[in-house]
């Protein structure tokens, strides 16, 4: 008895909250490129001081042949340049900037987005009633983009969806339709 009781209830939340949760910059392609970088900072960073001193700190070619001007002083700069960019990124990892969640709540009335921001999270409110249709935009092309907004009454479009890789356009539709069904309003778009 208590197990039907809790799948009721359950049902009943599902059917006046519905959530989705937003990936942030916590991605392998990420991790990927801020090593990248870092390894190539460091390694400029030591060609540089290689240079400067005459010994060779890289078990890679003979940087302390390099006359330090200008070589190895620009290597440095661009050793500096690298090192600062993947401190940046592997901060933006560490943060997961970007990640957050919509939550529509029927019965509270309110969309609440929330996103991961750089110093602080970011928290928007909007009252479901000024809800007027779920828009899917897709452009297609060199910086193609595809993404779901909420035309807002009186307001500009606002992007719900994921920023990164376009999603496939059958996984966008299938989740405007779904959230459309959900707040009893009209899928735009496509």
């Amino acid at each position: 008895m208590t197990d039907d009781l809790k799948e009721v209830l359950q049902q009943e939340f599902s059917q006046n909250l519905f959530e989705q949760q937003i990936k942030g910059s916590k991605k392998i392609s990420n991790y990927i490129v801020s090593s990248a970088i870092t390894i190539g900072g460091v390694g400029f960073l030591l060609a540089s001081i290689s240079s400067y001193f005459g010994k060779d700190l890289l078990p890679l070619g003979r940087p302390s042949t390099l006359i330090f001007v200008p070589q190895g002083l620009v290597m440095g700069l661009y050793g500096v340049a690298a090192s600062i960019l993947a401190i940046y990124l592997w901060r933006l990892i560490a943060i997961d900037f970007g990640s957050g969640k919509n939550s529509f709540n029927k019965d509270t009335g309110i969309l609440v987005l929330s996103r991961q921001g750089f110093l602080k999270e970011i928290k928007i409110e909007v009252p479901l009633k000024d809800i007027k249709a779920v828009k899917l935009d897709a452009r297609e092309g060199f910086n193609s983009r595809r993404r779901i907004c909420l035309r807002l009454q009186g307001r500009k479009d606002l992007p719900i969806s994921k920023v990164g890789s376009p999603p496939p356009l059958l996984e966008l539709e299938e989740e405007g339709a779904e959230l459309a069904r959900f707040l009893g309003v009209n899928l735009e778009g496509i």
